[in-house]
């Protein structure tokens, strides 16, 4: 019997080191991670390594469930193809493991309100968003050239000053520069 550990961070920038030293703590004999690949692909390169490697009597352990997968359904049907396998699962976080009937019910349990929490997470950002949006405000990055650089900027150019130039007297780079007089030069529907 072997524990074997799978790990998802879902940005290329986050660090899954956390996960790791928890399934290291564990027990765990080896750690598959995915790095920059969410939970809602299905299709994820380490878990499907880490599927493969599993053989009967193996433990596949996580560190919390919503690494497994944030779909109840998915994560449930993962959870019974290990099962029909003879392959364990634990969660370490949750406590959560298929031993016994009980272990089962719990996990069917703890996997619905990972669902719920994710689903009501959605639903607050896309409120907010709404809510912002009606009040005139967008998200994303700040623009670096405001309407009045912007205007500035097509006057200099009007006068025959290269992007290059511009970009220099605006403090911004030449693709700022381009990128508004191309969308000045876009005409309106």
């Amino acid at each position: 019997m072997a524990l074997i550990g799978y790990a998802r961070v879902s940005t290329a920038d986050q660090d899954p080191q956390l996960q790791l030293d928890a399934l290291g703590a564990a027990g765990c004999n080896r750690v598959f991670t995915d790095h920059g690949v969410s939970g809602v692909k299905s299709q994820r390169p380490e878990l499907d390594r880490c599927l493969d490697h599993l053989r009967d009597g193996d433990v596949l352990v996580v560190w919390k469930l919503d690494r497994l997968g944030r779909n109840t359904i998915h994560v449930l049907q993962l959870i019974e193809k290990l099962t029909e396998r003879g392959i364990g699962f634990r969660s370490v976080t949750e406590g959560l493991h298929t031993d016994g009937p009980m272990g089962k019910a719990m996990l069917t349990v703890m996997a619905a309100f990972a669902q719920l929490e994710r689903d009501t997470m959605i639903e607050r950002t896309r409120a907010g968003l709404a809510v912002a949006a009606a009040n005139g405000r967008k998200g994303g990055r700040p623009r670096k050239v405001g309407d009045v650089d912007a205007a500035k900027a097509r006057d200099l150019r009007a006068k025959g000053i290269t992007a290059p130039d511009i970009a220099k007297m605006l403090g911004c780079s030449r693709a700022t520069v381009y990128r508004y007089l191309a969308a000045d030069a876009q005409p309106e529907t």
